[in-house]
């Protein structure tokens, strides 16, 4: 007999001991439960072969279809949480109620070793089917579970460990299972808590997919937990009717089930109406504004939106990923991490003294003459290119130097706030308004510059506006009749070609040819021929002056075709810096410069969830931060990090990844300190 033989006949004898005893632990143990189920129940023998079983293609893509909406939820979650375990040997694993799995994310190695034993897509877990496992006892369960390998019903199991919990969908019941399996036994109660919080984002997204009719509401008692996982969310119909609430709205309502809350109105709940809370809200910068619990002294902090079909509402919270519904990412473990070291002072100095490239110093030489005659100044370029950057270098040679250099980047704020912040307003100028007025930016750049970055994405009918103020040279705050003259020399950017949008109709043709007195083009960083100088600048200003390079890595620097130009180079740096943590730096600590991207041939997430290498790398960069995240924004930051080196520092394309808002994404990475508008 050989040796695995005896293991099987060891490992079936233990099962059957303990099912067939009687032992109290049958009663206690959801494991030795699922065993007597196993037994007892299904008639399945752990001492006989185990035959994998898998649906037909015809099912499996009928199974898919009706569960479209939670894999489109749940993808970018599992390749998150995928991502920050940095495990090649384990799986992320999403199943039907049936125990089918519909979705897995993995590495093509270990999917290939797992893919004969069941654990792939198509596969059935199901207890029934699969005896003790992490998706089929879940099920069976109906809540949180880890099943380590001798855990396990059938030997050929017994290699692996599964942990699971449930998904519930906006009706409370269990709409799937998010399992994670692998080699390890290590940390499965923390596993539990990841799965826990990643399920609880997937199930805040399902609301927003299922009522994007609705308004979403966040709340929470404490200010600081609005927009994170554990705000309690809440999808308002037109009519002030509940229409459906995530677990943490129920438990601070003190509500059982959704049959208790869907039968209330947002009156019913708070001391305040809908339209009230979309008011407040918009007002406060959709910031959390005081409410109280009906008929109670609870006080709450909220913020209502409309809805995401609403074209001329506010813009949606993000809703996928590490930054669904504007909360946290899921906190995981990140191998290697570097020391934290004190924060040093970055080095001054003057913008313009970055420019060595002739065709730049050229250009600024043109800026700077003709903006003295008040001629408008439009740059072109791509995404990170350095148009801020010039901006400040062109305003700090000057005639309005004195003056303020105002910058807004147009694609950075909501539809409905760009007005405000752009032309001011006055205390009280919104409905139920708690604030003070505030000079606009048009009045705050009186006397110096206004930089208008991204103009491509101005609301058309701010156009006009905008239009007006530059003939005119007067503006009218929000919410007065008064006019206010203003004197400002304006300096707007774009990586679009505003032409192509004029004729699509997207962009006013008498604006642009007001914009652009002057139109120039900046290089991308791999045509400048200051690169050498420019690195040296970057690195000494990221790393407070002592970076130094290696001779290999300033080669792999040098050569690199930087797709994100100077805001690329700029995060890369940052990280090495504090990767080096004061030595000198090399090879291993440009990784993102150094990676082999996923097989372009390999159709799903499985391909393109590599496991990061390693995950801590963008978290290490976090060491140099002045302000200090919590360990939820911290995680989240790495996140959106890694996203953007895999997009290379397309905020565009970054956006389109996460199915959100260019606005969305520019606020999220604001609060997060991830600076994506300098240079641009």
């Amino acid at each position: 007999m050989t040796l695995s033989m005896r293991h099987a006949d060891r490992h079936a004898d233990r099962i059957l001991e303990l099912v067939r005893s009687g032992r109290p632990e049958i009663g206690s143990d959801i494991v030795a439960q699922s065993w007597g189920r196993c037994i007892n129940e299904y008639r399945l023998h752990p001492a006989k072969p185990h035959d994998p079983v898998f649906i037909s293609r015809v099912e499996l893509e009928e199974r898919r279809a009706r569960q479209a909406d939670i894999i489109a939820c749940a993808r970018y979650e599992m390749t998150t949480l995928y991502q920050q375990l940095a495990d090649v040997e384990s799986a992320v694993v999403l199943t039907d109620t049936d125990g089918v799995i519909i979705h897995m994310v993995s590495s093509p190695e270990f999917a290939a070793e797992v893919g004969p034993l069941g654990l792939r897509v198509g596969g059935k877990w199901s207890e029934h089917d699969a005896g003790t496992n992490g998706m089929g006892t879940c099920l069976a369960a109906g809540g949180p579970v880890s099943v380590r390998r001798e855990d396990h019903f059938y030997t050929q199991f017994t290699q692996l460990t599964c942990s699971a919990v449930p998904v519930y969908d906006p009706s409370g019941e269990i709409a799937a299972v998010l399992d994670v399996t692998s080699r390890s036994s290590l940390m499965q109660q923390h596993l539990l808590v990841l799965l826990g919080m990643t399920a609880r984002m997937v199930e805040n997204r399902l609301i927003d997919a299922r009522y994007r009719n609705a308004h979403p509401l966040h709340f929470h008692s404490r200010p600081e937990f609005v927009y994170t996982l554990h705000e309690g969310k809440l999808a308002v119909g037109d009519d002030g009717r509940i229409l459906a609430a995530n677990r943490s709205a129920l438990f601070q309502l003190g509500m059982q089930s959704m049959e208790d809350i869907r039968t209330r109105k947002i009156e019913d709940l708070f001391q305040t109406s809908l339209e009230d809370m979309l008011q407040r809200s918009m007002s406060s910068s959709f910031h959390p504004v005081v409410t109280y619990r009906a008929n109670a002294a609870l006080r709450f902090f909220a913020v209502a939106r409309r809805p995401a079909t609403d074209a001329k509402g506010a813009p949606l919270a993000l809703a996928a990923g590490a930054v669904a519904a504007e909360s946290a990412s899921v906190v995981a473990p990140t191998p290697q991490r570097v020391p934290p070291r004190p924060a040093v002072p970055r080095p001054a100095g003057a913008p313009g003294s970055i420019f060595k490239d002739p065709r730049l110093t050229a250009h600024l030489d043109t800026a700077r003459r003709v903006i003295a005659r008040q001629t408008p100044v439009l740059l072109c370029g791509e995404t990170g290119s350095g148009k801020e950057v010039f901006a400040r270098a062109v305003h700090e040679a000057s005639p309005h130097a004195g003056g303020a250099f105002v910058a807004v980047n147009c694609a950075s704020l909501p539809e409905t706030l760009i007005e405000s912040e752009l032309f001011g307003y006055r205390a009280g100028a919104f409905t139920g308004a708690q604030r003070t007025g505030r000079r606009g930016k048009i009045l705050q750049a009186d006397g110096g510059t206004l930089f208008l970055d991204e103009i491509a994405d101005m609301p058309l009918e701010l156009q006009a506006r905008l239009l007006r103020v530059l003939d005119e040279r007067q503006v009218t705050p929000l919410g007065t009749e008064e006019t206010h003259p203003v004197d400002f020399q304006l300096i707007s950017a774009s990586h679009q070609h505003l032409p192509q949008r004029v004729r699509e109709g997207r962009f006013r043709e008498d604006l642009y040819y007001r914009l652009a007195g002057i139109e120039l083009l900046l290089p991308p960083l791999r045509e400048r021929s200051d690169r050498r100088d420019l690195i040296a600048h970057v690195l000494a200003t990221e790393s407070g002056g002592v970076g130094a390079l290696s001779a290999e890595a300033e080669r792999l620097l040098l050569e690199h075709p930087w797709p994100g130009n100077l805001r690329q180079l700029r995060h890369v740096l940052r990280t090495a810096a504090a990767l080096a943590d004061g030595r000198p730096i090399t090879r291993e600590h440009l990784p993102s410069l150094t990676q082999v991207a996923a097989p372009a041939a390999l159709p799903t997430a499985v391909a393109q969830a590599r496991p990061a290498t390693p995950a801590a790398e963008p978290a290490a960069a976090d060491t140099a931060l002045p302000v200090k995240l919590n360990p939820i924004q911290a995680n989240e930051r790495q996140v959106l990090l890694q996203l953007l080196e895999q997009h290379r520092w397309n905020v565009s394309n970054v956006a389109k990844a996460l199915d959100v808002s260019r606005n969305t994404l520019y606020r999220k990475l604001h609060k997060l300190h991830i600076e994506v508008s300098h240079p641009d």
